[in-house]
């Protein structure tokens, strides 16, 4: 999945308030963690997507500088995008206690809530980033008390992505609107739940058709196995919806022809392919802001400082709710590089 500006993704900017309907939550709410001596030098494990993913690796970078500046050392568990790696990790380091903080961005969220409840029964202080862990992939309410959580919900993304397709829309056709959604992985619970949410509004927003049965993926390769595939059995389409690394891909297909493009993920790519007018926009997280906002609150949490149990990355780290088009972006530099 793997993220999510000038802030990703992605140089740090100004402090960030927190969104209004934060909870604040005592650093030891749900578990049995004891305050850290101010002076005493913190460890971080990220338990991010995959090191091969440029989505990851803005968080890792977010995660880093503030450790670094902060009295912290931050370890990248790699799982290469594999969910029962990923909980076997966990599950590792919450037996060798070798974490004070860990931030889960998971693979499956389903499937790491007991090794996040363990985390939490052990003392060790869990944020939540990007990915929800546990069943509900429309909230951004921590759903295992004692952690924290910064997330932009996978069904607010899918919405997002739809508003920018059907806006697209109108910039291509007059008339109806043929879009095709491209999912990132098969059966992968948060592409499940986001896709579901893009397609729905895809079609209460106006498009007369929504193809969502191509997989795109997250690399430039798959993309375009997806467009070719696409055009082949749709060549009248008129919206292509992706994430940024596939929609590389995909986009020199589309050359010649009257196609509008909308990419996930705000990478000097995305942004560059939106300026010059070759995609309609971008669902820009930033993702390198969102690593270094999940480590400050995490790292704060540990010392004993009251923290917002939950921060909606969208409303609360850009001013323009991710939505990027060439209007919104304008100024603006990306957090990573695909």
């Amino acid at each position: 999945m793997k993220r999510v500006a000038r802030l990703i993704a992605v140089g740090l900017t100004a402090a960030v308030a927190v969104s209004a309907c934060s909870k604040p939550s005592s650093s030891t709410a749900g578990g049995a963690a004891t305050a850290a001596p101010a002076d005493k030098k913190l460890s971080i494990g990220f338990f991010g997507f995959a090191k091969a993913n440029s989505f990851a690796q803005a968080t890792w970078a977010g995660v880093q500088q503030y450790a670094n500046a902060h009295n912290a050392e931050a370890t990248f568990l790699d799982s290469n995008f594999d969910g029962p790696t990923q909980v076997n990790q966990l599950q590792d380091a919450v037996t060798s206690k070798r974490y004070d903080v860990v931030i889960v961005q998971a693979n499956d969220g389903t499937a790491m809530v007991n090794p996040v409840k363990q985390a939490v029964a052990a003392g060790i202080t869990v944020v939540i980033e990007f990915t929800p862990v546990g069943g509900k992939y429309d909230s951004a309410t921590p759903q295992i008390p004692g952690t924290v959580t910064v997330i932009d919900p996978p069904t607010v993304n899918g919405v997002g992505l739809a508003k920018l397709g059907n806006d697209a829309c109108k910039t291509v056709t007059s008339g109806a609107c043929k879009v095709a959604y491209f999912q990132g992985f098969a059966n992968y619970p948060l592409d499940t739940a986001r896709t579901q949410a893009a397609v729905d509004a895809l079609k209460s927003g106006g498009a007369s058709t929504v193809i969502s049965n191509f997989v795109g993926g997250y690399t430039p390769d798959s993309g375009r196995t997806a467009m070719q595939n696409l055009l082949q059995a749709h060549p009248d389409v008129n919206v292509v919806i992706g994430s940024s690394q596939a929609l590389e891909g995909a986009t020199p297909l589309g050359k010649g022809k009257k196609i509008a493009f909308v990419g996930n993920g705000g990478s000097t790519q995305a942004f560059g392919f939106v300026n010059d007018g070759t995609w309609y926009g971008v669902y820009d997280v930033p993702e390198k802001s969102e690593g270094a906002k999940a480590a400050e609150l995490g790292l704060n949490k540990a010392r004993g400082q009251s923290v917002p149990e939950s921060t909606v990355t969208c409303e609360t780290l850009t001013t323009f709710n991710c939505l990027g088009t060439k209007d919104t972006l304008k100024g603006l530099t990306a957090d990573y590089s695909d």
